[in-house]
């Protein structure tokens, strides 16, 4: 049988988890060849530091590079383990820059195949596209159009595993501290006490096999699966926004909870973020823009190691700590060495183990669980409605059909210094900036132009936008008006899935590759 190279080019977290990850699946279920797998990574504004581990987490994946050595690798040919590759083989982007399938394909002397969201490049040197949707298409010279073919939207991928993610049952590396990044951040999981792992018994009382179980519980299986009225507010992460971001959505949060008990909410943590830093924002002491924002603080919450001693201990391999054998206390504590300090600890409950995350505690005892991990889309799918402010945060909701509420405070004029593009330039420019932010603020809200990205592809508002003055509990009034009529949040949603392309993306780009072989 013919052997075949299979080189998958990509860059973020987001793209591995949500691109990578499905089609190198369907890549494995369709392949009646020998197929080798690899995956080079290229830098990565958005990187966190985890994506070799999460590349190297998926079985179907056989090899893995880097993205510090990809200039060496593209401008030499030269990869930093000195791979061998197959006369035969097959480049597919799936993150990046396009252009570096052009030039890793004519190194190799391999096919190439890339994959287009929003729009497609190098149409002369690429042999094949899959495309989100028949308008990226439209764009290309009739000559092309061959070239081209319409598989839907890989981010279905992610919407059609909500309650599932990761998946039910993964294969990872064979030592403790692989499958440990391979988690990715620290995160809430659960990992049953009777899985079948490889990891070195990890988990003591599993059974000798090769595969760890995870299931997804984060919040969602100890509080009702999906019944689970689940709340995202992303603040942002730049100074200027967080300080208005963070009160802000603190004092909506207490307002609903006032209403509605039962509500949970979620900050995801950018990987840039420091929880100490976020922590600063909610502190009244060192934030005066609480005063204005409703005059909600909170206090970051770590969970702390118990230190209690029993009589039955057991060390498992690999892990940091020794693990107690009664269930309910704290089993081991995890520290992201690359990151700072962000500690999550496991704790045995029946037959689970489940890791808990730090939280914000307002002043009237609402906890908002800080997800460290990037990115925690699961989380996001499973939100009834998600608060952010502007930016690439209502890209990656919409992409996951997530209803959403854009906040664009603007109590302090200052905050415009957070805008991207020529507004942000602007704002901080020296001496003049606090001025030009002030025009810009009263042409923005005069204008009333569109920023949610979501909007700006619909060409109109289809996830509402709250400019101004805001009040926490004007917002508040309409969080509950929403989650008082799901029908809503139902529309909502599906106006936001029409914008993107039909499921079953991974399977149709995994037959235009391997067809190609």
């Amino acid at each position: 049988m013919e052997k075949v190279d299979i080189v998958i080019l990509s860059n973020g977290p987001g793209e591995l988890i949500t691109w990578v990850r499905p089609v190198v699946q369907q890549l494995r279920q369709q392949a009646n060849i020998d197929m080798r797998i690899s995956v080079i990574l290229s830098p990565c504004p958005h990187a966190t530091g985890k994506e070799v581990a999460i590349a190297r987490s998926y079985p179907e994946v056989d090899r893995v590079q880097p993205a510090e050595y990809f200039w060496q690798f593209l401008l030499m040919g030269k990869t930093a383990e000195n791979w061998h590759w197959y006369p035969q083989g097959v480049v597919l982007f799936l993150g990046g820059d396009q252009f570096f399938t052009v030039m890793v394909g004519k190194r190799l002397g391999y096919r190439t195949v890339i994959y287009a969201e929003w729009d497609a490049r190098w149409w002369r040197w690429i042999d094949k596209f899959g495309v989100m949707k028949q308008e990226v298409v439209a764009q290309v010279p009739p000559k092309y159009a061959d070239k081209f073919t319409v598989v839907g939207d890989l981010m279905n991928e992610v919407r059609s595993r909500r309650g599932e993610w990761p998946l039910a049952t993964h294969n990872f590396p064979t030592e403790c501290s692989a499958f440990m990044s391979a988690l990715s951040r620290n995160v809430l999981y659960v990992a049953q006490r009777n899985a079948r792992t490889e990891v070195g018994s990890c988990f003591s009382d599993g059974e000798s096999s090769n595969e760890v179980r995870i299931q997804n519980s984060e919040i969602l299986l100890s509080n009702g699966g999906s019944n689970l009225e689940l709340i995202g507010l992303l603040p942002g992460s730049k100074p200027t926004k967080l300080s208005l971001g963070v009160p802000l959505t603190l004092a909506i949060a207490q307002h609903i909870h006032k209403i509605r008990p039962q509500t949970r909410f979620i900050i995801p943590v950018a990987p840039t973020l420091e929880l100490e830093t976020l922590a600063n924002f909610a502190d009244p002491q060192k934030n005066p823009a609480i005063a204005k924002m409703g005059g909600v603080g909170a206090k970051l919450l770590i969970p702390s190691l118990e230190r209690n001693e029993t009589e039955n201990t057991e060390q498992a391999a690999g892990l940091e700590t020794a693990l107690t054998q009664k269930p309910g206390l704290l089993r081991t504590h995890f520290k992201d060495n690359d990151q700072g300090n962000k500690p999550s600890f496991l704790v045995a409950s029946g037959n689970s183990y489940e890791i808990k995350n730090p939280k914000l505690v307002t002043t009237e005892g609402v906890e908002i669980e800080l997800i460290t991990r990037t990115p925690a889309y699961d989380l996001l799918s499973q939100c009834r409605l998600c608060l952010t402010t502007v930016g690439a945060n209502t890209a990656e909701l919409g992409s996951l059909a997530v209803p959403m509420i854009v906040l664009l405070p603007t109590q302090q004029l200052d905050i415009m210094r957070a805008w991207d593009g020529l507004p942000g330039l602007l704002a901080n420019l020296p001496g003049v900036g606090a001025a030009f932010a002030t025009i810009i603020n009263w042409l923005v809200v005069r204008k009333g132009q569109l920023f949610a990205w979501p909007n700006i592809w619909a060409k109109e508002e289809i996830v509402p936008e709250l400019m101004g003055k805001l009040k926490p509990e004007t917002v508040a009034e309409l969080v509950l008006e929403f989650l008082s009529h799901p029908e809503k949040l139902v529309e909502m949603s599906d106006r936001l899935r029409s914008l993107r392309g039909e499921p079953g993306a991974a399977e149709k780009l995994a037959e235009i590759v391997l067809s190609l072989t």
